[in-house]
């Protein structure tokens, strides 16, 4: 299963990168909202390359450090969409902004919450809930022509299932070494989907 568990990783990588490049060279067609979308998957890929970089060409092996600041910009940039998409206020962004950088604060200078996942579970909610409300809204209103509708349903899709996963992992005590790459793998086919969704969008994207 490790073996499984490192070809989808590296797979991943390879449809990160392809998002990644194809996105930069669409970049000019993207309207305000949908520059977003690039911006998410740029931050991501930030990460992503920052993760695989330090262990490999680095020597450094413990990443932890990079944990907080991958969930409070994750849900700062992609909560940061939806409520534009949604039109609602712009204090709302601000408040959200003030809570991821009240996270990272609270996280690198007095360790709290100690257990990180927890805020991790919370913003993958919130997420959930603004993405399914938007496509709910995008769905009634089919007068508008959304190009990132397939986008959003994956986004939809794998914060859903990426939570059911992740509440499983911490609720077994003693996972074997084969089911944590079960599980592991699972996650990683689900991004794997998520980044089709974008090369899709990406490729069939017009002036």
């Amino acid at each position: 299963m490790a073996d499984l568990y490192k070809a989808i990783l590296f797979l991943n990588y390879g449809l990160l990168l392809s998002v990644i490049l194809l996105g930069a060279a669409r970049y000019r067609i993207l309207n305000d909202k949908e520059k977003q979308y690039f911006h998410c998957i740029a931050f991501l890929f930030f990460i992503e390359l920052v993760n695989f970089v330090l262990p490999y060409i680095f020597r450094l092996n413990d990443t932890s450090f990079l944990y907080p600041l991958y969930i409070a910009g994750e849900f700062f940039l992609l909560t940061g969409l939806f409520i534009r998409k949604l039109d609602l206020p712009k204090y709302i962004l601000g408040f959200v902004g003030i809570l991821a950088a009240g996270f990272m604060i609270s996280k690198y200078s007095f360790d709290y919450p100690a257990n990180a996942d927890i805020a991790k579970v919370v913003s993958n909610i919130i997420i959930i809930c603004l993405s399914g409300f938007t496509l709910i809204r995008e769905i009634k209103d089919t007068s508008a022509h959304n190009r990132f509708l397939w986008v959003d349903a994956s986004i939809f899709f794998y914060y859903s299932v990426s939570v059911f996963i992740f509440i499983i992992q911490h609720q077994i005590a003693n996972l074997s070494e084969n089911d944590y790459y079960v599980l592991l793998s699972a996650n990683n086919i689900l991004s794997s989907i998520l980044y089709c969704s974008f090369l899709y969008t990406f490729i069939r994207l017009k002036k």
